[in-house]
């Protein structure tokens, strides 16, 4: 896979997408979210890779943002189809994928970059990590999904905090928020990220991606979450993976997914 604004590759069951714009602090411009959503899709697509993770090249910055020169100009209009474009074509895809994204944030996670990390389905952050959505002090407010994903991890209260101060939190803090799963020092992020991915590469990757369904039905408001876990739990007898696990564990011997 040959991008000009990441860096995608593959290792056993692990995908690996590098958002590599290290003089703009890999801020999100349009070309970089189109060249994201192909390497999302292609990783996801193959099925040998069983968990992604997703960091920013550098020891700066994961994402500082959105490259605000894009749009400096733009009217209401060209507003929300940025908004919409974005949130389809990437946030709303990563969130959806069947394969389990790791968000390795190293260094600064804001505006867009913040949104890409929440999109994902689990975070580690290294000791320097620093988050925020800081739209207001542009004028603006969240247009990828911010305003939805924050209040779902850390309560109404501190989203709304975070996002009419514009300020930044520390590591620790979005850890206490309960924003990112892990904090570790920056130097042990991506082989911490890379022994979470192996773990989950170990357990059946249908059921995983049914669960992921499954957990983002509750969030859904057009859903009932328990009827597409009923559903899914139910589909899962119908599935190979289900004849391995069972029988492995009858057989005391761990399981080939």
């Amino acid at each position: 896979m040959s991008y000009q604004n990441i860096i995608a590759e593959h290792e056993d069951h692990l995908g690996f997408i590098t958002i590599d714009r290290p003089k703009k602090l890999n801020a999100l411009n349009m070309a970089t979210i189109k060249e994201l959503h192909d390497a999302f899709v292609t990783l996801n697509e193959d099925q040998d890779i069983r968990a992604i993770i997703v960091t920013g090249s550098g020891e700066k910055a994961f994402v500082a943002g959105a490259d605000i020169s894009e749009f400096a100009d733009f009217d209401a209009s060209q507003g929300k189809e940025l908004a919409a474009k974005g949130q389809k074509e990437l946030f709303d895809l990563v969130a959806g994928l069947s394969t389990p994204v790791i968000a390795a944030v190293n260094g600064f996670a804001l505006g867009g970059g913040l949104e890409l990390a929440m999109a994902s389905h689990i975070r580690v952050a290294s000791t320097n990590a620093k988050m925020g959505l800081p739209e207001v002090s542009l004028g603006l407010i969240p247009g990828y999904g911010g305003t939805q994903r924050l209040p779902q991890l850390v309560g109404r209260g501190k989203a709304l905090e975070m996002i009419t101060t514009g300020g930044m939190i520390t590591a620790d803090e979005a850890y206490s928020y309960g924003l990112v799963n892990h904090v570790v020092p920056q130097e042990e992020l991506l082989s911490f990220c890379e022994d979470l991915g192996n773990k989950i590469a170990r357990n059946s990757p249908i059921a995983i991606g049914a669960a992921i369904k499954a957990v983002n039905a509750n969030y859904d408001p057009s859903v009932n979450g328990f009827e597409v876990e009923i559903e899914a739990f139910g589909n899962c007898f119908g599935t190979t993976d289900f004849e391995e696990g069972t029988n492995a564990f009858l057989e005391k011997r761990k399981p080939q997914f």
